[in-house]
């Protein structure tokens, strides 16, 4: 089975850099691979793809280093299985409440004894070319929760003393709207709450993930020595460039 060097960065001490993918296009998700993130995200919680876009995804990404996440749209074994069984690397998992839906994520993303994945002959193993990939799997797949409700908040310590949950990903703007500031992730009600998840975090050892929107935002999380980065998202660096582009334009010509 193909390693995870995302595992091996965080066992070295290393903040990794990656980005959202939400075009659903493998061409789109192709060129995110060929730009040198560690790692890229699949969203289909809030993107529009479906398990044909997402093969297609994966499948461009295999062309090169990237390790390939995928954030399932719920926390549901069936789903889970699924994405894994097509070459997922991690899952990310939203809405995470309390230490029994972050036990049932765990267990969704491994093979028993240690979980509850069914074993088929399916893409992530070669369709069985892969003879190691039922012993090594677990150790390489990485389960990153994703700490975003007053529950989470709440059972922060519970969830990440637990075994197999590889990441910690703060979701700001979900986490702002659970705790009534929908659209001010910087309220001292949130940071507080951020807080509690980070020190949580630290003290059983589990690396900090989130996202952010500008470069200011992306030094802040690597200032606190958070692990995962997330520095954009495909749609907003196409739109972003296409604003520039157009900003431009109209100073050159008035229009």
């Amino acid at each position: 089975m193909k390693s995870n060097r995302i595992k091996q960065l965080l066992a070295e001490g290393k903040i990794t850099s990656g980005s959202w993918v939400s075009l659903c296009s493998p061409i789109g998700a192709e060129i995110m691979g060929q730009m040198g993130f560690d790692w890229l995200l699949i969203d289909m919680e809030h993107g529009a793809g479906d398990y044909q876009t997402l093969l297609s995804q994966l499948q461009a990404l295999s062309a090169s280093e990237t390790v390939p996440f995928v954030r399932v749209q719920s926390n549901d074994p069936a789903v889970i299985k699924r994405v894994l069984d097509l070459g997922a690397m991690g899952i990310m998992v939203p809405g995470i409440q309390s230490m029994e839906e972050a036990q049932q994520a765990v267990a969704a993303c491994k093979y028993p004894p240690e979980g509850i994945r069914g074993v088929a002959m399916v893409r992530a193993a070669r369709f069985g070319l892969d003879r190691d990939y039922l012993k090594e799997a677990n150790g390489q797949i990485m389960t990153i929760i994703q700490m975003e409700t007053v529950g989470a908040v709440e059972s922060a310590e519970q969830i990440l003393s637990l075994p197999g949950v590889d990441v910690a990903f703060v979701g700001p703007a979900d986490l702002a709207a659970n705790l009534g500031h929908t659209g001010d992730p910087a309220a001292k009600e949130v940071q507080d709450a951020i807080g509690k998840i980070e020190a949580a975090a630290k003290k059983h050892g589990v690396p900090l993930g989130s996202v952010s929107r500008t470069w200011a935002a992306s030094q802040a999380l690597i200032d606190k020595d958070y692990k995962l980065v997330s520095l954009g998202a495909d749609i907003s660096y196409m739109m972003k460039a296409s604003q520039r582009a157009l900003e431009n334009f109209s100073k050159a010509t008035g229009r």
